[in-house]
This record gives structure tokens, sequence and C-alpha cells, in this order.
């Protein structure tokens, strides 16, 4: 069982930033790929960026990839999500995910263990 804890969020004006980050406890951090999603009212669960199990490999939704940075922590067994020049549109509820798979990391279906989610709110 893996345990994963999202923290960082909060309300933030256009063009601001913040640092999402997500512990995780319970089986090796380094064994799992993690991910971020987000989800805003009304709207279907998207993609917003993974990491693989070495830190070594990123993935980005392409329209929020020069904006966001995904990394890895493994002595911290933590998971970051840095958001820049944030846009209202980047309001949602974000959400932490961990992989056994290596692969399909952009669809949700492919992700074991999710955490509850930290609201991230941009006003314009």
């Amino acid at each position: 069982q893996v345990q994963l804890i999202e923290s960082g969020g909060g309300e933030v004006q256009a063009g601001g930033s913040l640092r999402l980050s997500c512990a995780t406890s319970g089986r090796t951090f380094g064994s799992f790929a993690m991910g971020w999603f987000r989800q805003a009212p009304g709207k279907e669960r998207e993609f917003v960026a993974a990491i693989g199990w070495s830190g070594r490999t990123t993935y980005y939704a392409d329209s929020l990839k020069v904006r966001f940075t995904i990394s890895r922590d493994s002595t911290k067994n933590t998971v970051f999500l840095q958001m820049n020049s944030l846009k209202p549109e980047d309001t949602a509820l974000y959400y932490c995910a961990a992989a056994g798979r290596r692969d399909n990391l952009y669809v949700s279906a492919t992700y074991d263990y999710w955490g509850q989610g930290t609201q991230v709110t941009v006003s314009s």
C-alpha cells in the first residue's frame, strides 16, 4: 500500500507561482513512476506531468511544459510540481498519483494509487 499526501496548493494571482509537493509513504518510492493530474469543476481529470522512477525521464502535457516542472527527491520520498506564470484556467484540484508501470503515464488508468488532491485557485 502507498499513501500519497499532497500539499502546497492555495490561492494565487495570475502570473504567480506555486510549488506542489506529494509526500509518499509505504512501499518503496523508487519503484514507482509518479504523476500529477488536475480536475477543474465540470471537466474531466487531465494529465499534467509525470516522472519516471529514476527521475531521468519526464513527461508533460504539451500546453503546460513551458510553465510547469516536475521533479522528485528520493531522499524525501517526495515529488514536486513547480508551476509558474499561473493562469486562471489552471484553477483545479491537483492530484498526485503513483504507478507501478513505466509506460502510458499520460493515462490516469495507469496509476495504482492516488492522493486526495490539493486545490489551486488562480485569480485574475
